[in-house]
């Protein structure tokens, strides 16, 4: 092995643990940065709650508030059930799901809900065309929610049907944690 060989080799290392100590300071220097975007303590105690669903009866729903917007949690009855499972995919202007549950799958009824059997059926209360809040309770003409702004309608599952919203109304990430209580988020 040559003397311009060795030096060569040594250059190399300099070269490689300059780049590697520079590399970790701008990491050091950047991450307070970065850090500094994640939410705090109080926003990450409200991204979770948990709903007592035990009064709710069956063709009733509650409307609660969860980060700054209504959720409506419906206890379905066996003929919106029945309707929301009968209606035919290529009906729906939007054939995705919008479940947070359930991703990457088609809007049937059975992937929107909550349980197996169809009874809950748990969505953000926000119109997807503008953000006004739908009002429930049969009122739109497909049996589910109508928006008052712009006219848009949703059936008993939540699916767009008629008017200018172009998504379902989102389901957000949920679960049971026992037979009287849904844990959001």
């Amino acid at each position: 092995m040559s003397h311009a060989e060795e030096k060569g080799t040594r250059r190399d290392f300099l070269y490689v643990a300059t780049a590697s100590t520079g590399a970790v300071a701008v990491g050091a220097a950047v991450w307070p940065l970065v850090d500094q975007m994640n939410p705090s303590a109080d926003v990450q105690a409200l991204s979770n709650k948990e709903v007592d669903i035990s009064g709710v009866e069956v063709g009733t729903q509650l409307t609660v508030k969860w980060q700054g917007k209504p959720v409506f949690i419906r206890r379905r009855t066996a003929e919106e059930i029945k309707i929301g499972r009968e209606t035919p995919l290529a009906d729906l202007p939007d054939p995705t799901s919008q479940n947070k549950n359930k991703w990457a799958l088609d809007a049937s009824d059975e992937n929107r809900v909550l349980d197996e059997a169809g009874e809950w059926l748990v969505m953000i209360g926000v119109c997807t065309h503008l953000g006004c809040i739908p009002l429930g309770d049969g009122l739109g003409d497909f049996g589910g929610w109508f928006c008052p702004c712009h006219g848009s309608h949703y059936d008993t599952a939540g699916r767009i049907r008629k008017g200018p919203a172009p998504l379902n109304l989102l389901v957000p990430v949920n679960a049971f944690l026992s037979d009287a209580v849904i844990k959001l988020g």
